[in-house]
């Protein structure tokens, strides 16, 4: 499980970041439907408190869940706030690596070599290279520049059942502007904007169980719609602090809902 123990010294807080909470408020209007509900136990780390079934991870192999190595977060330099402490860090900095937030790969996966990057760091264009049409990956590269894209950290696996998971971390200047690539760049209303390679038509999962969500990630779920051909994918956005992620997992057959949960849910709690 993640270590919560390490605690830290006040330091001046910055200057707010204006409209930082209405970009957040603005997302609420899809609680309506359980896909941004923001539940907990009164932590960051409250999942770890569940019980064991309950918890992406930490449950028994035959439930379809991954193999994952335990986590641990990366320290953060001393004397520096979390990123979801709003009185001491109100632009929602992620100060540890972010190439240390990215989730592992779990026991028995094949790592893609592809999006190891320079130094950890992705081209931009490998990113886009998701997207389905030239015209969608110029425009949301365009986006990228214009709010200011800072890193991007990514990893990929494959596993022995065949499903290919990627993800990726993209850090920004504030969460103002991660919370405004999420609300407004990469969804339109209640889908994806843009269409990804490994399909184009979604819906938004109302399934995903509120157990596997995480205090203080906001979380788009989406789940490909039939016919999707040989393969189906899932795909999640969420944003926390500064940081925008995208989870993708596209398997033969059918993308299993299981695997998609547990991965989400560690990858969020790992940047929370």
């Amino acid at each position: 499980m993640l270590d919560a123990a390490v605690q830290f010294p006040e330091v001046a807080p910055q200057a707010p970041v204006k409209g930082r909470r209405l970009l957040r408020g603005a997302l609420r209007w899809v609680s309506a439907v359980a896909v941004f509900a923001v539940v907990g136990s009164g932590t960051a780390y409250g999942i770890t408190r569940l019980d064991r079934t309950d918890v992406p991870g930490l449950a028994t192999h035959s439930d379809g869940r991954w193999d994952y190595p335990i986590l641990v977060k990366p320290p953060l330099p001393s004397g520096s706030p979390g990123p979801n402490d709003d009185t001491r860090n109100p632009a929602g900095t992620h100060y540890a690596d972010l190439r240390r937030l990215v989730l592992p790969a779990p026991k028995g996966a094949t790592v893609d070599a592809s999006l190891k990057g320079t130094d950890g760091w992705l081209p931009t264009k490998t990113f886009l290279a998701e997207f389905a049409t030239a015209h969608d990956r110029e425009e949301l590269g365009q986006k990228l520049v214009d709010n200011g894209l800072r890193h991007i950290a990514a990893r990929g696996w494959t596993t022995p059942d065949g499903t290919r998971t990627r993800i990726y971390l993209l850090q920004f200047g504030t969460a103002a502007v991660a919370d405004d690539m999420l609300n407004k760049q990469l969804m339109n209303q209640a889908m994806p904007t843009y269409a990804l390679r490994d399909g184009d038509s979604y819906e938004l999962d109302g399934h995903y169980p509120d157990q596997a969500r995480m205090d203080d990630v906001l979380l788009a779920p989406y789940r490909e719609l039939q016919p999707y051909g040989a393969a189906q994918a899932r795909q999640a956005y969420l944003a926390t602090g500064d940081t925008v992620g995208v989870v993708i997992q596209s398997r033969k057959g059918e993308a299993l809902a299981v695997p998609f949960q547990q991965t989400v849910t560690l990858q969020s709690e790992l940047l929370s």
